[in-house]
């Protein structure tokens, strides 16, 4: 009982480092996932370069995107960063 009792600082701290740093990536990472696999024609997009695109085609495992003057490049979906609300702001 007083092993438990001494390792109980220890226990406490996995388990609160568990609720503010990893559940909290896990979920990003989920997110992150989901807005990659549903990628399709005519959104808007910032790779994590950053460069802002409008989605033009979609692989298995590549996005092709515009950019200005409609200049095409193809990018792997891991480095498409978020999608970008093309609704207007009032």
């Amino acid at each position: 009982m007083e092993t438990l009792i001494g390792l109980s600082p220890i226990i406490l701290m996995f388990v609160v480092m568990w609720f503010f740093i990893i559940r909290p990536a896990q979920k990003r990472q989920k997110t992150t996932a989901a807005m990659q696999t549903n990628l399709k024609r005519g959104d808007r997009i910032v790779t994590v370069g950053g460069l802002h695109a409008l989605v033009d085609a979609v692989d298995d495992a590549t996005v092709f995107v515009t950019i200005a003057d409609g200049t095409r490049l193809q990018f792997e979906r891991a480095a498409i960063a978020r999608t970008i609300d093309s609704s207007p702001v009032l």
